[in-house]
């Protein structure tokens, strides 16, 4: 990086944060996640050889990933309980800012009855984040709900909206006096793919009709909030985390490819945000994948740098992404999930590195980014794949009292931050 230019191109007002969120780092969550883990955790255990042992670290994970402990949120990392520990964290890393969400299962556990010491809890939680000079991001929806919601269809049927609305609403009547900025929905595209489409997640449904319907009503669901939300504070900054991926063709030069890439283009990464694009004040959106699709949308990306979860490394890939997504909707950007799976903190300052070096040349050819969001601020449970992909600037030893420890590819990016 530039270091001379860095401090004019980076606004003194950018906010550099971390992301979390509430089901993979709270503890003692109850929801249709947590219920589907403890019925499937033995099945995922046994299958795990048969799943994961392409990684080229599978000796390292093994261990983990055949325990169907491994598969279990349980007590998370008891960010519920330490949260004041974790934001004196996020001040030591030099970050200003923090993307976190409010669990609709706590606040509603059992329809239509509300849960004041939840919501008393999350009120402090701001109220702390404000304390320590730390600007809140709320995310009101990352893929968990309450049992009862599930129990009732959830998002697959459009009637069940008027639920939705209902927690947004308490959500704004409860909490957004002390909020300036909230993402409504976390990777709609990921979840409708995941739990109605390849069947992998929760409620492990395998149809395009249905994947449709959920796809559908989640651009409804976002519209309905932001109307809600807006009536009770106009001032409110809101959009989604939508995951984006800078789709590339294998063969630049190759019609078939071309078209497919646009196609996948379209589809993964627009589709969504076309559709929204009046009820946003922001374009938020999380980048991991650089993706090089041949032939009739098949995906083939190179075999290095590959992740602990075996994903293709090229962190500059978020570059071209800036760029295009600037071009379509001239709006403010916020990278709200970034990061890489790396127990080792072989990768990670590289990642972060290049991922700079890619804003720095984005904010200099005019693109309006004003924050980042690393994912993740602690090892958190990764979903299907449970415990042992390591996501954090900060490892915590779920085996020792749930210690922190700053790794020290955070401490440079601290050292960083601090120099712009």
């Amino acid at each position: 990086m530039n270091e001379n230019n860095q401090k004019n191109l980076f606004p003194k007002n950018f906010f550099w944060g971390a992301s979390t969120a509430s089901h993979q780092v709270e503890g003692g969550n109850v929801n249709q996640w947590s219920v589907w883990e403890l019925a499937n955790a033995k099945e995922f255990s046994q299958l795990a050889h048969t799943r994961l042992s392409w990684l080229s670290n599978w000796d390292e994970v093994k261990k983990y990933a055949e325990s169907p402990e491994n598969y279990i949120s349980g007590r998370g990392v008891d960010h519920f309980n330490r949260y004041e520990e974790d934001f004196e964290i996020i001040n030591n890393l030099n970050l200003n800012a923090f993307r976190f969400g409010i669990e609709w299962s706590r606040l509603e556990p059992r329809e239509g009855i509300w849960d004041t010491d939840a919501i008393n809890h999350y009120k402090k939680y701001i109220d702390e984040l404000r304390k320590q000079n730390i600007e809140p991001f709320l995310n009101i929806w990352h893929w968990t709900f309450p049992t009862w919601f599930a129990e009732k269809g959830g998002f697959k049927k459009r009637s069940n909206l008027k639920y939705f609305d209902r927690f947004v609403e308490k959500i704004a009547e409860e909490f957004c006096e002390d909020l300036t900025y909230i993402i409504t929905l976390n990777e709609p595209n990921v979840y409708a793919s995941f739990s109605y489409a390849v069947g992998e997640w929760p409620p492990e449904e395998s149809s395009w009709r249905s994947t449709s319907f959920v796809y559908l009503n989640l651009v409804r669901a976002h519209k309905r909030a932001f109307k809600i939300l807006k009536a009770y504070k106009p001032t409110l900054q809101i959009g989604v985390a939508a995951q984006l991926a800078n789709i590339q063709a294998k063969k630049p030069h190759s019609i078939i490819d071309e078209v497919s890439t646009k196609w996948m283009r379209y589809f993964w990464n627009w589709w969504f945000l076309y559709r929204i694009k009046n009820q946003q004040d922001f374009i938020g959106f999380n980048y991991y994948f650089t993706d090089y699709y041949t032939g009739f949308a098949k995906r083939q990306n190179p075999g290095v740098p590959v992740s602990d979860l075996g994903w293709y490394m090229e962190p500059e890939g978020i570059y071209p992404l800036l760029i295009r997504i600037w071009y379509k909707f001239k709006k403010p950007i916020y990278i709200t999930e970034n990061g890489v799976a790396d127990s080792q903190d072989q990768y990670r300052r590289w990642w972060l590195e290049e991922t700079m070096v890619a804003m720095e040349r984005a904010i200099s050819e005019g693109v309006d980014l004003r924050g980042y969001f690393h994912w993740s601020l602690l090892d958190n449970f990764e979903w299907k794949y449970g415990w042992w992909p390591k996501f954090g600037l900060v490892e915590v030893d779920r085996e020792n009292n749930m210690k922190r420890t700053i790794r020290p590819s955070a401490k440079w990016f601290a050292r960083k931050i601090k120099e712009l």
